[in-house]
């Protein structure tokens, strides 16, 4: 797990707008860790994790498109059944918001995982939660709260 910067730009949703943009982007070698678009009626949003996020901030200033920077995290999710739904239960178990998430698969192919993309209210305290002693913690928590508690029975009747 690591940070990045992601950029996020609003484009005019019209047909070759979004293929300007990467195509300018391209031109200049900046390449893409993940990439999600999303439509919004008259515009779209592109986020985007660059692998060179300051060249790709220069590009999009000549092209006079206004982009957003965030830190997120970059999450390794394993290529099995409920992997992402258990990093968002660690994150919820400690309070933590995900403002969104989007995923891009490994350059070794689905077979691997995914490279989640993941915007939350407290980075430091996710990247805490989410590491190696932060999991054994929750995971400690957890099973804390699963105890299963005492079942209360019925006074006996007597006669």
């Amino acid at each position: 797990m690591q940070t990045a910067k992601q950029l996020s730009v609003s484009l005019v949703n019209k047909p070759g707008r979004l293929a300007a943009m990467l195509a300018a982007l391209n031109k200049e070698k900046v390449n893409f860790r993940a990439l999600a678009v999303m439509d919004s009626g008259d515009r779209g949003t592109v986020r985007f994790v660059p692998d060179d996020a300051g060249k790709a901030v220069q590009v999009l200033n000549a092209l006079n498109i206004r982009c957003e920077p965030a830190d997120v995290l970059l999450v390794e999710v394993p290529s099995q059944s409920g992997a992402f739904r258990k990093i968002c239960e660690r994150l919820a178990a400690e309070h933590l918001n995900i403002d969104y998430a989007y995923c891009s698969f490994a350059s070794d192919g689905p077979k691997r995982g995914c490279l989640a993309v993941v915007k939350v209210n407290d980075l430091a305290k996710a990247q805490r939660v989410l590491s190696d002693n932060g999991v054994a913690a929750v995971r400690k928590a957890a099973a804390v709260t699963r105890k299963k508690l005492p079942v209360r029975r019925p006074p006996m009747r007597t006669r």
